[in-house]
């Protein structure tokens, strides 16, 4: 199966990779500091009811469609100080099917997932695969949907959580809207999930939670932007989650 992910994941970088070959392009830096009043990790709470401070610095390639990002999540108190983590993850993005009204974004990236204060084989120390697909002209109107794939497995058969393999899958539709006049538009978003064994022993395989979200972009300047958005998750399995959460996400974001 990972052989598998990994040559499909090969055939799509060797096919697209020209698309950008003649374009001059420079190197692009985003970074990224997101204040989480609760961490919800695929419809698990990662650092129970408490909040995470996510610090990420995206690096795009000269608009090769490569780059890589790095992040550090931590939580916003005490209790949880061995499960900050860093995630190296390298990716691709591309479009397909150009001037079709079925045209393809697609985002394929790897991640290590590392937890500096506990040692290798007594941390959950993963590698996550996550296929991501969107569709910007397939419906009518303002209406995108999307679909992204997550499958993680153990660094080394030695992890404590060895058995901690599985997938996720995550049906989304925005409301993206294309309105110049408005400077701070609303964008609305629904997600249906289902786990497929992530998480380890007890974890179902079953449709797990739903979530509503609202957010808007305010520009602060040419190159930074303040991302708010207030979500409402339903959850619909308890082996993810016992209950429904409602929790916000304020980014601000850098470019350069």
């Amino acid at each position: 199966m990972k052989r598998a992910i990994l040559l499909t994941a090969a055939m799509l970088f060797i096919t697209t990779a020209p698309l950008h070959a003649e374009e001059e392009q420079r190197l692009g830096v985003t970074l990224d500091i997101s204040y989480l009043t609760k961490w919800l990790s695929k419809g698990a709470r990662a650092y129970g009811a408490k909040g995470a401070l996510f610090k990420t610095v995206d690096v795009d390639l000269y608009g090769t469609g490569f780059g890589v990002k790095v992040t550090h999540r931590s939580a916003t108190s005490s209790g949880y100080v061995d499960k900050q983590r860093f995630d190296y993850r390298p990716y691709y993005k591309n479009r397909l099917f150009e001037g079709e009204s079925y045209v393809t974004n697609y985002n394929i990236s790897v991640g290590y997932e590392h937890y500096p204060g506990l040692a290798r084989d007594k941390a959950n120390t993963t590698y996550e695969w996550i296929f991501a697909f969107s569709w910007p002209e397939i419906l009518p109107g303002p209406l995108v949907p999307s679909y992204i794939c997550h499958y993680e497995y153990p660094a080394s058969g030695g992890d404590v959580n060895s058995d901690v393999t599985g997938w996720v899958h995550r049906f989304r539709l925005v409301y993206e809207p294309n309105l110049p006049e408005i400077q701070q538009p609303l964008y609305l978003s629904s997600e249906l999930a289902y786990t497929d064994g992530l998480g380890g022993a007890g974890v179902d395989h079953d449709w797990s939670y739903a979530t509503f979200g609202a957010l808007t972009k305010l520009q602060i300047t040419q190159n930074l932007t303040f991302v708010p958005g207030i979500y409402y998750q339903i959850s619909m399995d308890d082996s993810v989650d016992k209950q429904n959460e409602l929790y916000a996400i304020l980014s601000m974001k850098y470019s350069f």
